[in-house]
C-alpha cells in the first residue's frame, strides 16, 4: 500500500507547490475513519481511496482532486459526517464528497426506470463540478481491476453497468485509455469465452508477427528523423474488444480482419503532423477512404489527430494516429488534461472553471440542458446512450456553420442539430447541391442545406430514422403535441354537433362548470377527453348543459347496427373503391350515415383496434385514417370535417386489411425466407414486397401484408423482430 510521503512525492512530481499540508490531512484522515474495515480482497479498505488517489495523480490532478478521491468513501461507510468534513477540509471539498456519497448510493444495473432516474442524477451531480466524474471514472476503474474478489452473482450486473454507462461516458470526456480498459475489463467478465479466443489469437499473431511493431517504429523513426522531424513511434495490437465489436459490426471473422496493428506517431507541432503524414504515404500505399483529419475538424471530445491507414511492408494493413504531445495528453487523459496546468503549472483558475473550456463538458452540459425538455427518464436514457456510444461525422451548412453528428445521422439529425424548429419544419434536403431522401446517411464533409415548409409536422415515423437523442425526442414531442391537437379537434367537433343539435350554446360560466363537474383541468384536456373517447359525449353534454339527454339527429344509438344504407339488418357501409379487395363483404364501421362512399386511406391505411377518424372531403366521400396518422395535420383547423367513428369488430371475422412494414434484413441467403415463414405460420399475407435500399450488410424492404387486426400485424412484428437476419422492423402509417 502506497504510503503518505510516496502520495505527496507522485503528486509533486508534477505540481512542485503542491498544497502537502492538504494531502498529509486528507491521507491520515481517511486511513483514521476507514480504520480495520476491509475489502472483498481482503486488503485494508483504505487501500481502495488510495488507488483512486493513485490513477488520479497518473493524470496530473489538482491537489483538491486528489484530497477528494482520499475522502470519497468516509460520509457513505464511516461515522464522518459532512460538517466535519468542511470544517477540516473546506466547503468545496466537502461538496464534492458529498456528490460522491450520493452517486454512490445509485445502483444503475436495476429495473430500467430506476436506472435511468439514477443516470438523471449523476449527470446533475457532475453538472456542478466535472471532478465528480474524473473521481467517480477513477472509482469504478479500480473496482472493475479487483472485481474478480466480489461475488459471482454481483461481477455481472457491475460489468454490464460499466460498459453501458461510465466507459461510453469516459470516452465522450476524451479519456480514451479509462474507456478502454473499462471496456476490456468488463468484456472479459460478459464475455468470457469471446474474450479469451481472441486474446488467444491475439498471442498467436504476436508470436508470429514478433518483429513486425518493433522494425515499423524503428523504420519509421528513422526515416522521419531523415527528414528532421523529432517523433516517437508507439505500436501495438488493437484490444480484444475493439476487435470484438468490429466483427459483430462489419460481421466478419478474426481471419478477416486486416488492420489489427496500430501505430502512434507523437511529434512537437502541428505542421511536423502534415509532414510526417506526407511522408508516410510516400513511403507506403494509403488505403482509400481511410484518412480523417481531426486536427482540423476536432471531435467534440477535444480530441485531434490525422488518421490514415497503409499497407505496411508485410502486406499487412496498418492503422497510424499523428498527433502533437500536447494532442496525445488530451487523446490520454480528456477533459482531465484540458487548461489545468500550463506549461506544467497549475491554473489559476478551478477545475470547474477551467473544464468549461473543453468541448466535451459542452457536450455534457447540453445534454443535462436537456433534462429540462420534460422527456421521461427512460427515453432521457436511451437517447444519451445512442450519443455516448456512436462515433462522429462533421458536415456543414450552406453557410459554412460545421456541425458534428454521430456516424450514421441522417439529414434529420442535422437539421434538429441546427435547431429544434428547423427540424419539425422539415420538408426535404439537397447534400452537396443535390436533393436527396432524409434517410441518406451522412458522410464527413457533406454540405446539407434543409428545405422547411411553415407549419409541417414531423411524421412519427422519422424517429426511426433519426439517430441522435436530441432529433428522436423532438420528433416524439412533436408527435404528441399532433396527436393532442388532433384529438382536441376531434373532441371539439364532437361537442358543437351535439349542442348544435340541441340548439345548445353555453357560457363560458356553463363550460367552467362543466370542466369541474368532469374533473377537467382546462378546455383543452376535456377536448382531448372527448377526442379520444375517454369521456362519453353523452356524459359531456349533461355537463354543459344539466338535466339535457341527447341522442344523435339521425335517431341512431352507439350498438344500433351497421351505419350508412338502411337495410332490414341495420345501416350498412359498403366500401367501393374495396370491395373485391375484401370479397365483397361490407366493412363494418359505426358512427357513419348517409349514403355516401368511404374508402381508406392508401399506404398503409387503418387496422381493426386503431383509434379511427373519418375525414368529410365534399364530393369525394369519407376517407378513413387512424388518428396516428401524420396525415391528418392538414385538417388541424378544419373541425367541421371531422366525424368520430369506430370499428364494429363484431362484423369482422375473416377480413384481412392491408399494411404496411419497413424490414431491415442481414444480407444472408435464406434471410428473405424466414420473413415469408413468420407471415404464413400467423395466415398472414403478403401482398408485395420491394426493396427501399440495398447495402453490401444489410437490406431494407417495404413489404405489403394483409392481416386481420392490429394484435395480429403486431404479433406477426414482434415474431418477425426475433429473428437473427433481422436488424428493424416497424409499421408504417403514411
Amino acid at each position: 500500500m502506497m504510503r503518505q510521503y510516496e502520495l505527496v512525492e507522485r503528486v509533486a512530481r508534477y505540481n512542485p507547490d503542491c498544497d502537502e499540508a492538504l494531502l498529509n490531512r486528507a491521507y491520515v484522515y481517511a486511513m483514521q475513519k476507514h480504520g480495520a474495515q476491509t475489502r472483498a480482497s481482503g486488503d485494508p479498505y483504505f487501500s481502495h481511496p488510495l488507488e483512486v488517489a493513485a490513477i488520479l495523480t497518473d493524470m496530473r490532478l489538482d491537489d483538491a482532486t486528489i484530497a477528494v478521491a482520499l475522502l470519497h468513501d468516509t460520509i457513505e461507510d464511516t461515522d464522518a459526517t459532512r460538517t466535519e468534513i468542511d470544517q477540516l477540509f473546506g466547503h468545496r471539498i466537502g461538496e464534492l464528497v458529498d456528490g460522491l456519497t450520493k452517486i454512490k448510493r445509485l445502483d444503475f444495473a436495476t429495473k430500467r426506470a430506476k436506472q435511468a432516474e439514477n443516470f438523471r442524477k449523476l449527470l446533475l451531480a457532475v453538472a456542478e463540478d466535472v471532478r465528480v466524474l474524473l473521481v467517480k471514472l477513477a472509482d469504478r476503474l479500480h473496482n472493475m481491476r479487483t472485481l474478480h474478489f466480489v461475488k459471482q452473482e454481483k461481477r455481472g450486473r457491475v460489468a454490464e453497468e460499466t460498459m453501458e454507462i461510465y466507459a461510453p461516458l469516459a470516452g465522450r470526456m476524451g479519456m480514451h485509455d479509462v474507456r478502454e480498459e473499462l471496456e476490456r475489463l468488463a468484456f472479459k467478465t460478459l464475455n468470457p469465452e469471446a474474450h479469451e479466443a481472441i486474446s488467444e489469437r491475439l498471442d498467436d499473431l504476436r508470436i508470429r508477427n514478433a518483429d513486425l511493431i518493433s522494425d515499423i517504429e524503428s523504420d519509421l523513426t528513422r526515416r522521419l528523423a531523415e527528414r528532421g522531424i523529432d517523433a516517437k513511434v508507439i505500436g501495438r495490437q488493437k484490444q480484444p474488444y475493439s476487435i470484438f465489436r468490429k466483427m459483430q459490426r462489419k460481421s466478419v471473422a478474426f481471419e478477416q480482419l486486416s488492420d489489427i496493428y496500430g501505430f502512434r506517431v507523437i511529434v512537437d507541432s502541428v505542421d511536423n503532423c502534415y509532414l510526417a503524414l506526407g511522408l508516410i504515404h510516400s513511403t507506403w500505399p494509403a488505403v482509400p477512404g481511410r484518412y480523417k483529419d481531426y486536427i482540423s475538424t476536432p471531435k467534440q471530445n477535444d480530441y485531434r489527430s490525422v488518421h490514415t491507414t497503409v499497407v505496411g511492408p508485410s502486406r499487412q494493413r496498418v492503422e497510424l494516429q499523428i498527433r502533437t504531445r500536447e494532442m496525445d495528453q488530451i487523446a490520454e487523459y480528456g477533459i482531465a488534461a484540458h487548461a489545468l496546468y500550463r506549461d506544467g503549472m497549475p491554473g489559476n483558475g478551478t477545475m470547474a472553471d477551467l473544464s468549461r473550456e473543453s468541448r466535451s463538458y459542452a457536450w455534457l452540459r447540453r445534454t443535462i440542458e436537456s433534462l429540462s425538455e420534460g422527456d421521461s427518464s427512460v427515453d432521457f436514457l436511451e437517447n444519451t446512450k445512442l450519443e455516448l456510444f456512436h462515433d462522429q461525422v462533421f458536415c456543414f451548412t450552406p453557410k459554412g456553420r460545421l456541425i458534428a453528428l454521430p456516424v450514421g445521422a441522417t439529414p434529420i439529425d442535422f437539421a434538429y442539430a441546427v435547431h429544434t424548429d428547423i427540424g419539425n419544419a422539415c420538408m426535404g434536403c439537397k447534400i452537396n447541391g443535390y436533393p436527396m431522401p432524409l434517410r441518406t446517411k451522412l458522410k464527413n464533409g457533406d454540405e446539407v442545406e434543409i428545405q422547411t415548409e411553415e407549419g409541417h409536422v414531423p411524421p412519427a415515423a422519422w424517429e426511426a430514422l433519426a439517430v441522435t437523442g436530441k432529433a428522436r425526442a423532438a420528433i416524439r414531442r412533436a408527435a404528441r403535441d399532433a396527436a393532442r391537437r388532433q384529438f382536441e379537434a376531434v373532441g371539439r367537433h364532437l361537442l358543437e354537433h351535439a349542442l348544435h343539435v340541441m340548439d345548445g350554446a353555453p357560457s363560458d360560466d356553463d363550460m367552467e362548470l362543466a370542466l369541474s363537474r368532469l374533473g377537467q383541468k382546462s378546455l383543452v384536456d376535456f377536448y382531448i377527453a372527448l377526442g379520444r373517447g375517454e369521456l362519453p359525449i353523452e356524459d359531456a353534454v349533461r355537463a354543459v348543459v344539466p338535466g339535457a339527454e341527447y341522442s344523435p339527429s339521425n335517431g341512431a344509438q352507439p350498438g344500433d347496427g351497421w351505419f350508412g344504407l338502411a337495410t332490414a339488418e341495420g345501416m350498412v357501409f359498403k366500401v367501393p373503391d374495396h370491395s373485391e379487395d375484401y370479397g365483397g363483404k361490407t366493412l363494418p364501421i359505426r358512427g357513419l350515415s348517409g349514403n355516401l362512399p368511404v374508402k381508406f386511406a392508401p399506404n398503409g391505411g387503418a387496422l381493426p383496434g386503431d383509434r379511427i377518424v373519418g375525414i368529410l372531403s365534399p364530393g369525394e366521400g369519407i376517407t378513413i385514417y387512424p388518428i396516428q396518422s401524420s396525415a391528418l395535420a392538414e385538417f388541424d383547423d378544419r373541425a367541421d370535417l371531422w366525424l368520430d367513428v369506430r370499428w364494429d369488430e363484431t362484423g369482422l371475422s375473416g377480413v384481412r386489411f392491408p399494411a404496411q412494414v419497413v424490414v431491415t434484413i442481414v444480407n444472408k441467403p435464406g434471410a428473405l425466407a424466414q420473413i415469408a415463414q413468420v407471415v404464413g405460420e400467423n395466415r398472414g399475407n403478403i401482398d408485395n414486397i420491394k426493396m427501399t435500399r440495398r447495402s453490401t450488410d444489410f437490406h431494407e424492404m417495404l413489404v405489403d401484408l394483409e392481416v386481420f387486426d392490429v394484435k395480429h400485424l403486431n404479433r406477426i412484428i414482434e415474431q418477425i423482430r426475433a429473428k437473427d437476419v433481422v436488424s428493424d422492423v416497424h409499421r408504417v402509417i403514411s
